[in-house]
């Protein structure tokens, strides 16, 4: 199945590297001009130029100024299709994290989708059509130990995601949710081969998960040919989860 979206416009948060840089690749490759989005100014303008179809965009998804800086975007161009990917975590065991800790990741991944959204949205509704994509995660479904604030994140963020899917659906918007699972990254790749191998072996396809695994769910999500699903929550685990 080959997805075109040519003409369409696509916002992608924490593009900068892993996931959200994935995205933003096979987002251009259907034909969508993508706003690589990310704090270092740098890495989203080279990544750009990689991609040819996009544009750099420096953004601090925690600023007070947030939401004027989207704004500003929208003024440019209409967003046809948002995925809030960035996001933080802060580990520590409950009883020893601090509330700085808390309140970072929950500002970070839960409060920026709102301020975000809310203004993107107001601008699909006039349009009559939108997609929202918000990239949640497996532990936000099933929790994991010293992750109290980020799994807290994910699992409102996927109560976000649902309870919006049913405001706005009339409106020809869908909003859904990815929920990763383990993905292979450079924190992953310096485990030992020991601790690599139990992990794999929690998941029924005996492997680690790739951005790229995450990027073609999106990417289908965001398409013509997923509209009538609104308001899931796709779980891209491989099986950890079921």
């Amino acid at each position: 199945m080959k997805i075109d979206l040519t003409g369409k416009t696509a916002l992608v948060t924490g593009a900068s590297r892993g996931i959200g840089e994935a995205i933003a690749r096979r987002l251009a490759e259907t034909g969508a001009h993508v706003l690589c989005a990310a704090r270092s100014a740098e890495r989203v303008n080279q990544l750009a130029a990689e991609i040819g179809n996009a544009t750099g965009v420096e953004l601090d998804i925690t600023a007070p100024d947030v939401r004027e800086r989207i704004g500003a975007l929208l003024k440019e161009r209409p967003i046809d299709i948002l995925v809030n990917n960035a996001g933080v975590t802060d580990d520590d065991l409950f009883i020893r994290m601090k509330p700085e800790a808390w309140t970072k990741v929950l500002s970070t991944n839960l409060d920026s989708a709102f301020h975000i959204t809310q203004e993107i949205v107001k601008k699909m509704l006039r349009a009559r059509w939108g997609r929202v994509i918000n990239i949640s995660s497996v532990v936000g479904l099933m929790g994991n130990p010293g992750q109290v604030n980020y799994a807290s994140s994910k699992a409102a963020l996927i109560g976000f995601t649902k309870s919006l899917a049913l405001e706005i659906g009339s409106r020809n918007i869908t909003v859904n949710a990815v929920a990763p699972g383990y993905i292979s990254t450079t924190m992953t790749d310096a485990l030992g081969d020991e601790a690599r191998q139990k992990l794999t072996e929690r998941i029924a396809v005996r492997r680690l998960g790739t951005p790229d695994d995450i990027a073609h769910a999106v990417v289908f999500l965001a398409s013509e040919e997923a509209s009538y699903i609104t308001g899931t929550v796709l779980n891209v685990s491989g099986g950890l989860y079921t």
